[in-house]
């Protein structure tokens, strides 16, 4: 992970225009096709940074961002960027240049405090890759695997947490296992690649990370639940562990909360 921090005006180059021409063409298609919902979003502060922190799900071609960013923008207009932290390896390449103009950007924490600092929202998944192959008979359990930067962030930076959760995605293939011991076993872990999932779906039927199986049309909720302001709550020098783990109880509640109310998978 790269330790230059983002000029937003020279490296970002986030594009309103360009965001709400794809919003506009991929949102309808993503929201039928996933029956999503997007609850809450009120409970997104209106003006000035805020951190986003959402679980992580559907593997490869997860539709968290499809799904959330469309909302956040009919909710806020363009005149408030919403960025999302992404591993650098998805800024590389032709499409490098087009996602960041969507307002992804490398993850690192001098890239969110750039971000946040100039008033904008900052998505981020703290489990990354970990969270969005776990498997789908523990879908409903919050792990970012000890990941603990974004709560140091939020502090750094003085801007509110704000939990989401989103359900439904781990139904869109059937996740077997995230493969760490697979990868163990391969020496993978060499390559700094730790996990190695195994799923089946369609069309492909068994799958090892690739090729990637289509995801099913599982209906998806998200819900974006109140803002967390970490010196109001637990002091000006807080134990990051404790909010941490305050952060996943949250979620994870309000995850089996969602989950309660869905009658059968995929379906919803």
């Amino acid at each position: 992970m790269s330790d230059d921090t983002v000029d937003l005006d020279e490296t970002a180059k986030w594009d309103p225009a360009l965001t709400a021409q794809v919003s506009n063409v991929v949102s309808p298609i993503v929201r039928r096709y996933f029956r999503a919902e997007v609850r809450g979003i009120d409970n997104m502060p209106a003006v000035g940074g805020a951190l986003v922190v959402s679980n992580h799900s559907g593997g490869m071609l997860t539709p968290d961002v499809l799904i959330f960013a469309p909302e956040y923008y009919r909710r806020f207009g363009y005149d408030r960027p919403l960025y999302t932290l992404a591993h650098y390896g998805v800024l590389l390449g032709p499409l490098g240049g087009w996602f960041r103009r969507l307002g992804v950007i490398e993850a690192s924490r001098e890239n969110a405090a750039t971000a946040l600092h100039s008033g904008a929202a900052v998505l981020v998944f703290p489990g990354g890759d970990y969270d969005a192959y776990r498997p789908t008979f523990t879908q409903n359990k919050i792990d970012f695997n000890g990941r603990t930067g974004y709560v140091r962030t939020a502090l750094e930076t003085g801007v509110p947490l704000v939990p989401t959760v989103s359900i439904g995605a781990q139904e869109t293939q059937l996740f077997l296992t995230r493969g760490n011991w697979l990868a163990k076993r391969l020496g993978l872990t060499k390559a700094r690649l730790d996990i190695l999932p195994v799923s089946v779906g369609f069309p492909f039927g068994l799958s090892v990370i690739a090729p990637p199986n289509l995801p099913l049309p599982a209906k998806i909720v998200t819900e974006v639940l109140e803002p967390i302001d970490i010196v109001a709550q637990f002091g000006p020098d807080p134990d990051v562990a404790e909010v941490d783990a305050h952060v996943r109880s949250v979620m994870g509640d309000a995850l089996k909360r969602l989950a309660r109310q869905r009658r059968l998978p995929i379906l919803g």
